[in-house]
């Protein structure tokens, strides 16, 4: 899709160049019968030299390509309406790129607002008091938690401040699609306060792209879905519901920095030896979830009665489940993870995600967007 609209821009560049040629008796140009003057011709030339621009911007992927595009079709389209009768057939070129142009600058502002959400969101992160995790500052927690925290390799080290992790994924967005649509997401954590701040972005196909950010901060949630950055198709956020889910997929993310398990906003209820449910609070929002370990206190599953989406009217039940394990930073966590929905009709998994890089207390929070 992208070399075919470099391709049209260039194109249509190109035949404004010969505008210029003809306003300067270089050569003919017959598609325009009525003459063009000198200082039309400047005009053209100067048309062609910015959709040059854009093609240029847009093939080495600039974010301010749509600038030069959106300049180049408003001065476009004035020459077309002032040679209407032998250039109106450009107006669907300049439609076609003005529309290009238009989610252009959609995904600008959507990148530059989500760069501006995760400085907010580190700057408000806290680097100190990070004590080791030592097995008397894990008395209080269910035995089966305490396994998992030694077995993970987190005793002896300093209790996690944030995390940076990229991922791979693969959706399903309806219970009946049979296809999975191929995702990156990057995602950022705070500790203290509890908060993370997720970008996905996939593609439908090779025309639609969907972008999304969900967020919990505050204690409250927020699930924002655009398609091609340009069309919001979901936007919930500070309700009891949305809240109450997002606090819960927090819980069920911090199997990738355990020392979450000793935050004071986290209480613990043992259930059996290899399970024990986990309650949060914050801010007046509140969840609750189980996590289920193997004999070797590696994770399996975390399962919660959670709310799909704002308008559902009781809860249901949401499964995360580790399908492959690994150590990194010296921590074991799960590498790969499918989440369901157990739906009446039956299990639906829609997502299936590979953690690709993850990053312990970074000084600098990286502002690179995902691309699918």
């Amino acid at each position: 899709m992208r070399k075919a609209l470099v391709l049209l821009i260039a194109i249509h560049g190109i035949i404004h160049l010969f505008g210029f040629f003809k306003a300067f008796g270089i050569s003919e140009f017959n598609a325009i019968t009525q003459p063009i003057s000198k200082t039309y011709g400047v005009v053209w030339f100067l048309v062609f030299l910015l959709f040059g621009v854009t093609v240029i911007l847009k093939l080495i992927q600039s974010d301010y390509w749509w600038l030069s595009g959106f300049l180049a079709v408003i001065l476009s389209q004035l020459l077309i309406i002032n040679y209407w009768s032998d250039a109106k057939f450009g107006t669907l070129a300049n439609l076609i790129i003005l529309i290009a142009v238009l989610i252009g600058y959609s995904s600008f502002s959507f990148k530059h607002q989500i760069k501006e959400e995760r400085r907010a969101l580190f700057a408000k992160t806290q680097h100190q008091n990070q004590n080791k995790v030592t097995e008397q500052s894990l008395q209080h927690l269910p035995a089966v938690i305490q396994n998992w925290l030694m077995n993970s390799g987190t005793l002896g080290k300093k209790s996690i401040s944030n995390v940076h992790l990229t991922q791979e994924l693969q959706l399903k967005m309806k219970p009946e699609q049979s296809a999975w649509y191929p995702g990156a997401a990057v995602q950022y954590f705070t500790i203290d306060p509890p908060a993370f701040h997720w970008t996905i972005n996939t593609e439908m196909n090779p025309i639609l792209s969907v972008v999304g950010r969900d967020q919990f901060k505050e204690g409250k949630g927020e699930m924002l879905i655009k398609l091609c950055s340009l069309i919001p198709v979901a936007n919930a956020k500070h309700d009891e519901k949305v809240n109450q889910a997002t606090l819960q997929r927090y819980l069920a993310e911090m199997v990738w920095f355990p020392s979450m398990a000793l935050s004071p906003y986290i209480t613990w209820k043992s259930i059996d030896q290899h399970s024990a449910r986990a309650t949060m609070y914050y801010k007046g929002t509140q969840g609750s979830g189980v996590f289920h370990f193997d004999k070797d206190g590696r994770f399996e599953k975390f399962v919660a009665m959670r709310f799909q989406n704002s308008t559902d009217t009781k809860p249901i039940q949401w499964t995360v489940k580790a399908t492959k394990t690994e150590i990194r930073n010296g921590i074991r966590i799960p590498v790969e993870c499918e989440a369901s929905w157990e739906l009446e009709s039956g299990e639906w998994t829609w997502l299936k995600l590979k953690i690709t890089d993850i990053q312990y207390d970074v000084k600098e929070m990286p502002v690179a967007v995902s691309k699918p």
